[in-house]
């Protein structure tokens, strides 16, 4: 067994099932590269590696760097709930947040989704949090009930004695004709090289709307291994923006069953891959309903080192006709020593659709350069200015003032990487 095993099982507090979940996810061990799911994705440096468990209380870091994040909103500093820095006050009637923690002590019959259990060999990181989870956020919204500001859920690394791990799992339910909106911010508060991971569920009833921002910013050294399972029904609504702006390692798996009639995904992201990072990011969309649609736009950027890797997988399933599908993947890559691979797959069932996915990995255009410098604009200003623009096209997943202070999320971390 690996040192980064052996560290979290010596963390193990749970009941005799979860116990059981724990040996069997021990016994699968870490997947290697033969796994068709980890074969970007190498985790040799991270096998040998040790990582203490999450400290029972909340580690003290600057109210400033909060600052920026209006409320309502819930915080967590290395992987414990802050009361102190958190502050649902405005929360809009109909909208119900709790910590897993909370509802463990007060309503454990609420926690059902905490049953699902997970066989691949591949899924060894959702066994493990299936077994170690331990903290999180139930986030329950009504029949009905409109939200017109954001929930806003922090989640913060900082400096600590030893290099920590901690296991969320989250709910995010919408009952039938609910409207709502959440942006997740992953922070850093000084140096660390924490460990998070992270199974997130999306719960859309029928005709619930969805917008979902989520701002990936952790600092250099820190490890995000992040799966998102989203299940919509008939007319549900699921639009969100994914920005990988931080980590070392950053993985996430995100998976939507369109599983009502008319049911609706857009799903955008940016991946900047600067400095020795790896970014690695898996969709899996399977259109299961009638007339059902999935847009999805995404941008990648390798400069340096780096690596960023795209897996875009689409299964229209026989029944599923009038399906509407579309996947774009358009990377940049600006450094002869950076690597980006890009794999959409398609697999049809079902007559009667429409489905196109293409990817593409190239350099900033010539042309174009070419004609910002004959307009006078500097070569360095005229190589931000593409870049920027570039990435910028999928953040029209979000509307309004939450697209505006993602373009200004994005613009900053461009600037610092200096790619713009």
């Amino acid at each position: 067994m690996s040192a980064l095993l052996d560290s979290l099982a010596a963390g193990f507090s749970g009941s005799d099932a979860r116990r059981t979940l724990l040996d069997a996810a021990l016994q699968t061990g870490l997947p290697a590269a033969r796994s068709e799911a980890w074969k970007y994705t190498s985790l040799r440096q991270l096998e040998r590696r040790t990582f203490a468990a999450a400290p029972p209380q909340a580690a003290d870091i600057d109210a400033a760097l909060l600052a920026h994040i209006p409320a309502p909103r819930l915080v967590f500093v290395n992987g414990r709930h802050s009361a102190a820095l958190s502050d649902l006050s405005a929360l809009a009637a109909g909208v119900q947040v709790r910590t897993l923690a909370a509802v463990q002590a007060e309503e454990p019959e609420a926690l059902r989704f905490l049953d699902r259990r997970f066989e691949r060999a591949d899924e060894v990181f959702a066994q493990l949090n299936a077994a170690l989870a331990d903290e999180g956020v139930l986030v329950q919204v009504a029949e009905g009930a409109h939200s017109e500001t954001p929930l806003h859920l922090v989640f913060v690394s900082a400096a600590d004695s030893a290099d920590r791990a901690w296991h969320h799992r989250h709910l995010i339910e919408l009952r039938r004709g609910a409207v709502f909106g959440l942006v997740e911010h992953h922070l850093w508060a000084g140096d660390s090289a924490h460990l998070d991971n992270t199974l997130v569920h999306v719960h859309l009833a029928q005709d619930a709307r969805l917008s979902h921002a989520r701002v990936q910013a952790d600092g250099a050294r820190a490890t995000s291994l992040l799966r998102t399972d989203a299940v919509l029904a008939r007319d549900a609504q699921y639009r969100r923006i994914d920005l990988e702006l931080g980590a070392a390692l950053t993985r996430h798996e995100l998976n939507v069953r369109l599983e009502g009639d008319n049911a609706r995904l857009v799903a955008n992201g940016v991946l900047l891959g600067t400095g020795r990072r790896h970014i690695d990011t898996r969709l899996g969309i399977e259109h299961i309903a009638r007339d059902t649609s999935a847009e999805m736009l995404w941008r990648g950027v390798a400069a340096n080192r780096s690596r960023v890797v795209f897996h875009g997988g689409i299964h229209i399933r026989e029944g599923a006709d009038g399906t509407d599908a579309n996947l774009s993947n358009k990377n940049l890559l600006l450094s002869a020593d950076a690597e980006i691979d890009t794999q959409p797959t398609l697999v049809i069932d079902a007559d009667e659709v429409k489905a196109a996915h293409g990817a593409t990995v190239g350099q900033l255009d010539a042309n174009a350069l070419f004609y910002l410098r004959s307009r006078g604009v500097p070569a360095d200003q005229a190589r931000a200015m593409l870049s920027a623009a570039f990435c910028h096209e999928p953040l029209a997943a979000v509307e309004g003032i939450l697209t505006e202070k993602l373009v200004r999320h994005l613009d900053q971390a461009l600037q610092q990487a200096g790619v713009a």
